[in-house]
């Protein structure tokens, strides 16, 4: 149960604890029949299985599981969104879902528990904002096939990295963690400065069909696929240190997040070359 993340490894410490002292209805978890408050639980009665542990360990299989079931959700309500919602709200939605996402996605990100309504929330929301701005590129900017593209090229990108974390080429090691995790929160310190600028009529040109453009769209689409890396790590420590089932959500969770991210950096990109044409 040893892991180099030492809020994984109390985490599954604490689930350890509650496995082996929780009861079940035959008394102490996996123990058969019991006495509650009793040390020595009675020999299992013949024809009657012992009770399950109380709490199950989370695995690479419930993590996939969870992630395909966001994935779905995300994907539905993108399409719903995209065809229900009508032309002249679409930028009032855009918005409205990137705000709910974020406070959603930070909330999700900072408790101390894991929340499957939580996640699968802010899957439907991440679906209004992915559907509407996927709409707005492909319908009212006019680039023709731009979304098929960036889909195609998102999960392209994902299962690459999968492969060389698998294959350990890339290592998620402890400076690789830290490196990661200051890019990116510099890069998100600038989105946000950047966005408060757009606000007032300052153009820092990040965001342009331009060099600039070309350069931070690139960086963003490199850090954001190698965010991959983060996630597949935590699931792995995660597992091995015996995580609760619950918390393959949060680890769903945490893979949405770099494919959304992933997904509007590639849409933006192609926009741009598109529009070069």
């Amino acid at each position: 149960m040893k892991t180099s993340n030492p809020v994984l490894s109390r985490l599954g410490q604490a689930a350890e604890r509650e496995r082996t002292s929780g009861y079940g209805p035959y008394g102490p978890a996996g123990a058969g029949y019991g006495q509650p408050g009793y040390g020595q639980p009675y020999p299992t009665a013949e024809g009657y299985p012992a009770a399950p542990p109380a709490v199950q360990p989370m695995t690479v299989d419930d993590v996939v599981v969870k992630t395909v079931t966001v994935l779905g959700i995300t994907g539905i309500s993108a399409i719903a969104a995209w065809n229900l919602i009508p032309f002249d709200l679409t930028l009032a939605a855009w918005i409205g879902a990137a705000v709910v996402g974020l406070v959603l996605g930070l909330v999700i990100s900072f408790m101390r528990i894991a929340s499957p309504p939580l996640v699968i929330a802010y899957a439907v929301v991440e679906g209004v904002f992915v559907g509407m701005i996927s709409k707005t590129y492909e319908n009212v900017l006019g680039f023709d096939g731009i979304v098929l593209q960036a889909v195609v090229a998102t999960f392209g990108v994902f299962f690459l990295m999968a492969g060389l974390y698998r294959a350990r080429v890339i290592r998620a090691t402890p400076k690789f963690q830290r490196i990661m995790i200051s890019v990116m929160a510099g890069l998100f310190g600038v989105m946000l400065i950047n966005f408060v600028l757009a606000l007032f009529d300052v153009n820092t040109g990040l965001r342009d069909n331009g060099p600039l453009g070309y350069i931070f769209s690139l960086v963003c689409i490199v850090v954001a696929s190698l965010s991959f890396i983060l996630n597949f790590n935590e699931i792995e420590e995660g597992v091995r240190a015996g995580l609760p089932r619950k918390y393959s959500w949060t680890a769903a969770f945490g893979i949405l997040v770099g494919l959304v991210w992933l997904y509007i950096e590639i849409l933006r990109l192609l926009s741009y070359l598109q529009g070069d044409d």
